[in-house]
């Protein structure tokens, strides 16, 4: 990395961190009074309320990022602006491209950071945190609702598991059935159980009978209990029925729930927008570090880091109030996902390419 990298980048990270708390204040706000209400009014842990708020965390960053990183590209151009400091690099030969690289660099490394706390990290925190309210804080009663879970077997065919209820407080399925497709879709092998609970990493079937159908017949095998790999955690099975918002699962989650095939059309589309659109909304920390960039260029008068945090609201509004009006339009068609995901991106990443052209040539 050379000096020039070095030192925007360096004069990038306080306005960045600066954002990054601010932002995350304003949706913690909500989460904080929430866990006042539970300490007070429900009488939950105070250590569990706590745990709970920490778990929205990873969730709430990934929001966070794309913003932070526009409050500060935007207050370190505006500030190496305001010093002359751009103007003296490029009196000395530095173009304005040049000088926005590594913004832009650092932009695209925080959109893949963003992406990978969206898949890997917000999910599995989202599951334990919906654990924690619905056990820990809630101390949550039956779950009077049939389940239904479907999943690809390794060596070909699926197995659907059915069951009429969910027990939380003891982690146990109520009257469950298992039924294995081989590769033709053919009953394989179907498990009947009057309990399945969740100990340690697998299920225990509870007065199991096994049916298996093979070329020379069924045949019928009864357990005290078995083993049984469902697929599902236990606090997948009360997300399921608690929430079936695809916003809190991960791509891989919503690609299951899709091909599962219990989802009426209009929530199949709904489901195949929102994947598409994770993809592309990680990918707006690089926009939004495109537009920071001549935005931070234009001569200010006053208001310092307040105007630039009002500018930053302001874009971040406007990307958003788009977002939400293709995502519609995406979930209208199913191949109409796609473009719809990505057409906020194109159209900003556009604009801000257009407004870096003119300041360039200034």
């Amino acid at each position: 990395m050379k000096t020039l990298d070095r030192y925007l980048v360096s004069e990038l990270g306080p306005p960045m961190l600066f954002g990054l708390s601010a932002f995350t204040l304003i949706f913690v706000i909500t989460q904080i009074l929430n866990i006042a209400k539970l300490v007070s009014e429900e009488h939950a842990p105070l250590l569990a309320a706590v745990a709970y708020f920490v778990l929205q965390l990873p969730g709430i960053i990934v929001l966070v990022i794309p913003m932070a990183l526009l409050l500060g590209v935007l207050l370190a151009t505006q500030r190496l602006s305001g010093d002359s400091e751009i103007t003296a690099m490029k009196a000395g030969g530095i173009s304005l491209y040049r000088i926005a690289a590594p913004l832009l660099v650092v932009g695209a490394l925080a959109s893949f950071v963003s992406l990978f706390l969206q898949e890997a990290v917000a999910p599995i925190s989202q599951d334990r945190a919906v654990y924690v309210r619905e056990e820990v804080i809630k101390h949550a009663a039956a779950i009077p609702q049939s389940l239904v879970t479907s999943q690809d077997l390794p060596g070909g065919g699926r197995q659907v598991t059915a069951a009429s209820a969910f027990q939380p407080s003891s982690q146990t399925l109520d009257h469950v059935t298992v039924i294995q497709y081989d590769r033709t879709g053919h009953p394989a092998q179907i498990v009947v159980a009057d309990h399945a609970q969740f100990q340690v990493d697998a299920w225990i079937f509870q007065n199991a009978s096994v049916y298996r159908f093979d070329a020379d017949g069924p045949t019928i095998s009864s357990f005290p209990s078995m083993r049984v790999d469902l697929g599902e955690r236990p606090a997948q099975f009360i997300e399921r029925v608690r929430s079936n918002n695809p916003e809190e699962m991960s791509r891989s989650e919503i690609m299951r729930v899709i091909h599962d095939g219990h989802l009426t059309v209009p929530a199949m589309r709904s489901y195949a927008a929102t994947y598409q659109s994770k993809l592309a909304r990680p990918f707006a920390a690089f926009v939004f570090a495109l537009i920071a960039i001549p935005f931070g260029l234009r001569p200010v008068r006053g208001g310092g880091s307040g105007l630039g945090f009002g500018i930053a609201v302001a874009i971040v509004f406007a990307y958003y109030v788009v977002s939400t009006v293709f995502l519609s339009i995406g979930s209208a068609a199913a191949a109409l996902a796609l473009p719809a995901a990505w057409a906020p991106n194109v159209i900003f990443t556009i604009f801000g390419a257009g407004m870096l052209r003119r300041a360039g040539s200034v």
